[in-house]
């Protein structure tokens, strides 16, 4: 009922409501009293006699239900409707957020279904909506990076932005220095009080002119967090492994290749933390956990306003009362002394 504002409704006196009850017993005991007291004659035919159809009569015959109507709306006075202006006052200390997003051919390896790319998004946009008071960033990196998206609170624009990624977008390579100096630069002169780095990557660093101990150093000066989430199976894994002479990928069964030592290491020495995915639901589980771990702080007051809506019903009563009087002092005068 929402859609036509009943939501909104309250009443300050409802006990108010019971005498309702008592409308449909008044209702029988005048129809009742009705019945038993109605004057008749009796004709041997009155099948030429005309019916009285005028609108005085049939409103004077409606009198006993305009009154109960009256009484009705009385009721409802009494119990005071109105409607909640209700304000709302939110105080959010959100946190800056950077997501580093690996998109060398690697990504494209189908342990995940359908691949290890698409289903990062996936996770990564199902992050994104449940930190609706934080500002988020993103960007890319292969062989080199850059930022598909800056700090925004925008999160629809953020998510649409993410989910446009794709691998060939730039050089191939996995230059995870270069993705998170990127990140770091967008995050070091922000105002937040917390700010965090999430790097996914499925590979070793193997390109870039930044090495990703350099990149995890500017990020503990600038007082960064940085959590690294390795993506991949371990074994083999169905990858591209070179491309055809037309440009597409020739896919292949190949090493799964991660350099955890590397991001334990950039993670730990940050604050932050470092998590294998071997599947989508293991990558589900360390968003979660890193959404658990870096909380917003949040402070809601809600500031009530009342509307009073009672004079409604108390005019509309007392109109229906003087109408009814102002008619019977006028136009059902007469017909009042013989019926």
């Amino acid at each position: 009922m929402s859609w036509i504002g009943l939501d909104r409704l309250e009443w300050e006196s409802p006990w108010f409501l019971m005498l309702l009850l008592v409308i449909p017993w008044i209702w029988y005991y005048i129809r009742r009293k009705s019945a038993l007291t109605t004057n008749a004659l009796n004709y041997p035919s009155i099948s030429r006699i005309q019916a009285q159809t005028s609108w005085k009569i049939k409103y004077y015959q409606s009198l006993t239900y305009l009154r109960l109507m009256v009484i009705v709306l009385f009721i409802l006075a009494l119990a005071r409707p109105r409607w909640i202006l209700k304000e709302e006052k939110i105080n959010a200390e959100g946190i800056a957020i950077f997501l580093a997003m690996d998109l060398s051919s690697s990504m494209l390896s189908q342990d995940f279904d359908p691949n290890r790319l698409e289903v990062s998004k996936l996770v990564a946009i199902d992050f994104i909506s449940k930190r609706p008071y934080d500002r988020i960033g993103l960007t890319a990196f292969s062989g080199e990076g850059f930022t598909q998206c800056p700090l925004t609170t925008d999160h629809q624009a953020l998510s649409g932005l993410l989910a446009e990624l794709k691998c060939g977008l730039l050089e191939d390579g996995t230059a995870i220095g270069i993705g998170l100096a990127s990140a770091i630069n967008r995050l070091k002169e922000d105002s937040a009080k917390s700010k965090i780095i999430i790097l996914l990557t499925d590979g070793v660093n193997n390109a870039g002119e930044i090495s990703p101990q350099l990149a995890a150093e500017l990020a503990k000066t600038y007082q960064i967090k940085i959590y690294s989430i390795g993506v991949g199976t371990t074994g083999e894994a169905y990858s591209p492994i070179g491309r055809s002479q037309h440009g597409e990928y020739v896919f292949g069964m190949a090493p799964v290749t991660i350099d955890e030592g590397l991001l334990h290491q950039i993670s730990t020495s940050t604050g932050g933390k470092y998590y294998r995915a071997v599947n989508a639901e293991k990558l589900k589980e360390i968003y979660t956990e890193i959404d658990r771990l870096e909380k917003t702080k949040i402070e809601v007051r809600y500031v009530k306003r009342y509307e009073e809506e009672f004079r409604f019903f108390l005019m509309a009563g007392l109109m229906i009362l003087l109408l009814e009087w102002l008619l019977k002092l006028t136009y059902l005068k007469i017909l009042s002394e013989y019926v």
